[in-house]
């Protein structure tokens, strides 16, 4: 049986079992979250779809209001003349054909990867690479595009993309326990919103069956979600 530390038992006594109000679920997040370093800020959305099927996925992105509070490696791939000066003093990585063959040999020192659409055929072979780590760059999610510029400004000011696993459940940093209660509760009423908005077209009946948020060390507080609407 695993067992939890005095600490988690501790913070588990101040969660009660109901729903909170979003803003009670923020403020108790940063009362839970007592861990010796600046803690993530989590949130777990439970969505009654069947990922397996074409018409019950969800992937998308969305503009942080306040950031996300995370250094996100950037690695982008487009054609010689698309490397500009500028954008390699953007991001972390920048290349073609080498960076392809870098990934195909399992070297991956990003978090997101960006790529202009006439590279996009060439990263065909990687799919089993990047596919199971979320890296495989997609239109809907942003990372392929013909403005590289203003894709990386936006992932680098708190651009994320989020999708729902294979069970049907979002996982998203919305946060850091540092910020402000105003701002992680801006942050987290624009992903409800956005989740809602990008509801697949094949979900049926009650869409979100959980909201719940946590930090990086603490336990679950459930969020009644319907305040938002």
């Amino acid at each position: 049986m695993k067992t939890i530390s005095k600490r988690l038992a501790k913070e588990k006594l101040k969660i009660e079992d109901r729903l909170y109000t979003p803003e009670e679920a923020i403020k108790l997040l940063k009362n839970v979250a007592s861990a010796k370093f600046i803690e993530s800020a989590e949130a777990h959305i439970n969505l009654n779809i069947n990922p397996k099927y074409a018409d019950q996925q969800l992937r998308a992105n969305l503009v942080l209001p306040k950031g996300s509070g995370k250094t996100v490696r950037l690695a982008v791939i487009a054609q010689p003349e698309q490397q500009t000066d500028e954008i390699k003093e953007k991001v972390e990585l920048l290349g073609d054909t080498e960076l392809i063959n870098d990934i195909e040999k399992n070297i991956i020192n990003f978090d997101m990867l960006i790529v202009t659409p006439e590279m996009m055929p060439s990263l065909a072979k990687l799919g089993k690479i990047l596919g199971p780590r979320g890296l495989m760059p997609s239109p809907k999610a942003g990372t392929v595009t013909t403005d590289l510029n203003k894709s990386i400004e936006e992932f680098k000011s708190g651009k994320i993309e989020y999708r729902a696993d294979k069970t049907g459940i979002v996982h998203v940093l919305f946060g850091k326990t540092s910020f402000s209660e105003n701002d992680l509760n801006a942050n987290l009423k624009a992903l409800y919103q956005s989740i809602e908005k990008n509801k697949p077209s094949g979900a049926k009946g009650r869409y979100i069956k959980s909201f719940t948020i946590c930090s990086t060390m603490s336990p679950a507080i459930t969020i009644d979600y319907s305040l938002w609407k």
